[in-house]
């Protein structure tokens, strides 16, 4: 039977989430709903108009930037996911002391502020006379996504029964056999999760990709920051809810994959 100090309790907490929610997303509904304004800013609404919108796909720079920065969080997040996912399996292999000395630089990265971390590639890319442009951007954005797999793929990898590894050796299997059929296969859920992280990362990445953008490439993070400081644009309204819509596609997209994979797993 429920007490009234635990039913108390369950309110509270369900009144707390409540609130966190409403902090969290009223702010982003209300630039949804200005993204429509037919007044031109943001102090108040005048009416339902799509201009906005019309006038953001008209906006040939600003598309290609999106364009860009997508692909560019596709690829880095590809790229990452596979570097990390053999790295966590590195990991894995080594010894112990091997482990928690590389854990630590992994981890040293994920605390690390970002500006710290864009000033040390600008600092790298200068040195060596490499020019600042999309390549310099994707290393960037490799290379502070991998430790996120590597976190996201490693727990996984050390919940496997390793007699399963041992089971597919003794009946034959080379390693890029096991690789295949037994490792790989137990850790998609953590692959997946690692790379929609490495993804969400690179697409909203700002501070390591103001240092290390050059003149002929751009981001949306840094494309948005400039016009900011000219004054907002209601273009800018528009873009953020196509964004947001998009996410939202991605997040359901991550359910519906890793629901799928539970399925074949219980079965």
């Amino acid at each position: 039977m429920v007490n009234k100090g635990e039913t108390s309790m369950k309110k509270f907490a369900n009144l707390y989430l409540a609130l966190v929610f409403v902090i969290i997303y009223l702010p982003i509904f209300y630039l949804i709903a200005f993204s429509f304004n037919s007044g031109g800013d943001m102090n108040s609404f005048a009416g339902f108009t799509l201009d906005n919108y019309q006038s953001m796909f008209s906006d040939s720079r600003l598309m290609l930037i999106l364009v860009q920065t997508f692909f560019l969080a596709f690829l880095s997040a590809l790229l990452a996911t596979i570097i990390g996912t053999f790295g966590s399996i590195f990991i894995y292999e080594s010894k112990q002391k091997q482990q928690t000395g590389i854990l630590s630089l992994n981890n040293v990265l994920m605390v690390a502020p970002d500006v710290m971390i864009g000033a040390s590639f600008l600092i790298l890319f200068t040195c060596i006379g490499f020019q600042l442009g999309f390549v310099s951007v994707l290393l960037s954005h490799i290379a502070f996504s991998i430790p996120i797999v590597v976190l996201m793929v490693l727990p996984r990898l050390k919940e496997m029964n390793r007699d399963m590894v041992n089971a597919a050796y003794d009946l034959g299997a080379t390693q890029w056999q096991m690789l295949r059929e037994v490792m790989l296969p137990y850790l998609t859920p953590g692959i997946i999760a690692g790379y929609f992280m490495a993804f969400t990362y690179s697409l909203d990445d700002f501070a390591v990709t103001f240092f290390v953008t050059g003149n002929g490439f751009s981001t949306l993070a840094v494309e948005v920051y400039s016009r900011a400081r000219k004054g907002i644009s209601l273009e800018i309204n528009a873009l953020s809810t196509v964004v947001f819509l998009f996410s939202i596609l991605l997040v359901i997209g991550y359910y519906m994959i890793t629901q799928e994979r539970k399925e074949e797993h219980d079965a």
